[in-house]
C-alpha cells in the first residue's frame, strides 16, 4: 500500500471510504450555500472541455511511462464523471450509482461468454460478439431518441478529426465498403495528392482545404489498414520533432548563435545532426 502524502489534509470528515469521501466532496462544492462559487456555475457545457483535456493528460502520462502522473491524472479525469453525476443529481436526471450500475450492465451483456457460460470464445472470435453487441445497443438507442439507423450515426462529432475518421472508415468497413487491400489506398493518396497540387496551382483556396482534408483522409486509411492508430503515429513525430528541434536550440545557443540569424542550410545541417544523436 502506498504512503499517503504526511503534508496532506485530513479527509476523514468527508466519509468512512474514498469513493464516499469523493461524493460528499463534490456535493459540497456545489453546495448552493457554502459551495465554492466556480463550481456551483458550471453546467455540462462548460465542463466538457475540460473532460477531454484530462483525458489527453491521462494519455500523456501513459506515453510518458509515468506512474505518480498518471494516477494524479486518473483521479482527475475521476473527478470530471462525478462532476456531472452531481450536476445530474441535482436536476433529477441520474446519479453516481446509476451511472456505476448502467455501465457494470452494459458490460455483463457484452460479455455473456464470461458471465452466461455460454461458450469459450477467442479473443478473435469476442471482439465479432462485441461489435455486434454494440451494433444491436446503437439501434436500440437511435431508436429511443428517435434518429435514423446509420452505421456512423453516433461517432462523436466532438472527437479529434483524425481520431473521427479513423472511427468513421472502421464502421464503414465492417459493411464491406473498404480497399479490398493497400495498392488501392496508396493510389488514392497519390490522386488526392495531384488534386492538392491543381488546387494550389489554380489558388482557390476553398478547394485546397477541401483537398488537403481528402488527402488526410486517405492517410488515415492507410494508417489504418496498416494496423497503426494514427493519432499515435502522429505524436510518436510530433515527440520526434519536438526533440530534434530543441537539439537544434541547444546547439545554437552553445554556439552563441540565434536561430534567426541562421540561415535554412544552417539549421538543416543541425537537424541531421540531431537525427544522428
Amino acid at each position: 500500500m502506498l504512503d499517503m502524502d504526511k503534508t496532506a489534509p485530513d479527509i476523514g470528515f468527508l466519509g468512512s471510504t474514498p469513493f464516499t469521501r469523493l461524493k460528499a466532496l463534490m456535493k459540497t462544492l456545489r453546495d448552493p450555500q457554502n459551495g465554492c462559487p466556480w463550481d456551483r456555475e458550471q453546467s455540462f457545457t462548460t465542463i466538457a472541455p475540460y473532460t477531454i483535456e484530462e483525458a489527453y493528460e491521462v494519455a500523456d502520462a501513459i506515453e510518458r511511462g509515468h506512474m505518480d502522473d498518471l494516477k494524479e491524472e486518473l483521479g482527475d479525469l475521476m473527478f470530471q464523471v462525478v462532476f456531472y453525476a452531481q450536476m445530474a443529481e441535482e436536476d433529477g436526471s441520474f446519479n453516481l450509482d446509476d451511472i456505476c450500475d448502467g455501465l457494470t450492465q452494459k458490460m455483463v451483456r457484452r460479455h455473456p461468454h464470461i458471465f452466461k457460460q455460454t461458450d469459450n470464445r477467442s479473443a478473435a472470435n469476442q471482439t465479432s460478439a462485441w461489435e455486434a453487441i454494440k451494433a444491436k445497443e446503437r439501434a436500440e438507442k437511435l431508436a429511443r431518441n428517435n434518429r435514423p439507423p446509420s452505421l456512423l450515426a453516433d461517432v462523436p462529432l466532438n472527437l479529434p478529426a483524425l481520431s473521427r475518421a479513423e472511427k468513421l472508415q472502421k464502421r464503414a468497413a465492417r459493411v464491406g465498403f473498404d480497399w479490398p487491400n493497400l495498392d488501392g489506398v496508396i493510389d488514392k493518396i497519390a490522386e488526392e495528392a495531384a488534386e492538392l497540387a491543381y488546387a494550389h496551382k489554380q489558388m482557390d483556396m476553398d478547394a485546397i482545404e477541401d483537398e488537403m482534408g481528402d488527402l488526410l483522409f486517405a492517410v488515415t486509411n492507410l494508417s489504418r489498414k496498416l494496423g497503426i492508430n494514427p493519432e499515435t503515429a502522429l505524436r510518436r513525430t510530433n515527440k520526434k520533432f519536438t526533440n530534434r528541434f530543441e537539439y537544434i536550440e541547444r546547439t545554437a545557443d552553445a554556439q552563441n548563435k540565434k536561430l534567426e540569424d541562421m540561415s535554412l542550410d544552417e539549421m538543416e545541417a543541425l537537424w541531421q545532426a540531431a537525427k544522428k544523436a
